[in-house]
């Protein structure tokens, strides 16, 4: 019986699937919830989506694909706001229209290419074929994102909340707003191979609205994402290995079921003090 539930654990493939998820399980739990407060669901989606021309491109260059993916990553990013700002159009509209127009940019350049890269691998990520160079590019990108969250977080959390009041209190509110779509364009990148472009908003939002649902304090949903996070990514991946099932759609599947059971959770504290009040 030990001998079975060990058995992921004896494999290589399945080693490295564990190590990836350690690796990008802190910093997209610590960005969601910045994400959730601000509303930017929506913005991780465009994001997400819209670096696939960029990793066609880097692809067609020679150059890494990481650096075409952020690349295309921050001018839809920065294309996004700066027409929100600049029009009448509100910014939902504008980032559908945004990331729509470059996600099928980038599926027409990659038909239009001969390649052995699957476009499955990169919209739905390949974590049981993570080698060493992919784990250390997830860890430093990883490793700047978590350092740059958890030393702003302040600034951020009230940038989130209130951006009048961020403004009055003498902060850069410009290189905040602009400061978290290069964070989350960096993110996307350290969440490429796990779990690709289209899986990578599930961990971008999940784990913090998760989070939301079940503390009060800002400094306690850090905390409670990050667990959320890192422990369905395991679980996730391990699961994937006796189901026979991709372990990237396995994570997601879990993080709903969890924000499911948090949000009955949340009503049934509802009705219990309206009916004792």
């Amino acid at each position: 019986m030990i001998d079975t539930l060990l058995l992921p654990f004896q494999f290589g493939f399945m080693q490295n699937a564990f190590w990836i998820s350690l690796i990008v399980s802190v910093p997209t739990a610590l960005l969601s919830c910045f994400l959730v407060l601000k509303g930017w669901a929506l913005m991780g989606d465009a994001v997400s989506h819209a670096v696939l021309p960029g990793i066609v491109l880097a692809y067609v260059l020679g150059f890494p694909l990481i650096l075409g993916a952020f690349g295309a990553g921050m001018i839809t990013a920065l294309a996004t706001g700066y027409l929100a700002e600049n029009s009448r159009v509100k910014q939902d509209t504008v980032m559908g229209v945004v990331f729509s127009g470059m996600f099928a940019l980038g599926v027409v350049l990659y038909v239009s290419i001969h390649t052995n890269v699957h476009l499955d691998h990169i919209l739905f990520g390949n974590m049981l074929g993570v080698g060493a160079e992919d784990l250390w590019t997830a860890g430093i990108l990883s490793a700047c994102v978590a350092v740059a969250l958890l030393l702003k977080w302040k600034d951020l959390m009230l940038h989130a909340f209130d951006p009048a009041q961020a403004r009055a209190s003498g902060l850069p509110v410009g290189l905040l707003h602009y400061g978290l779509l290069t964070i989350l364009s960096l993110t996307i990148v350290a969440t490429l191979s796990a779990t690709g472009l289209v899986l990578a908003v599930g961990l971008l939002i999940a784990p913090g609205a998760i989070a939301f649902l079940l503390v009060r304090s800002f400094g306690r949903m850090l905390a409670v994402s990050v667990v959320v996070c890192t422990s369905s990514m395991l679980m996730g991946a391990y699961a994937s290995f006796f189901l026979d099932s991709a372990p990237a759609p396995t994570i997601i599947l879990i993080l709903t079921a969890l924000f499911v059971i948090a949000f009955c959770r949340r009503i049934l504290q509802v009705r219990r003090r309206s009916a004792l009040g």
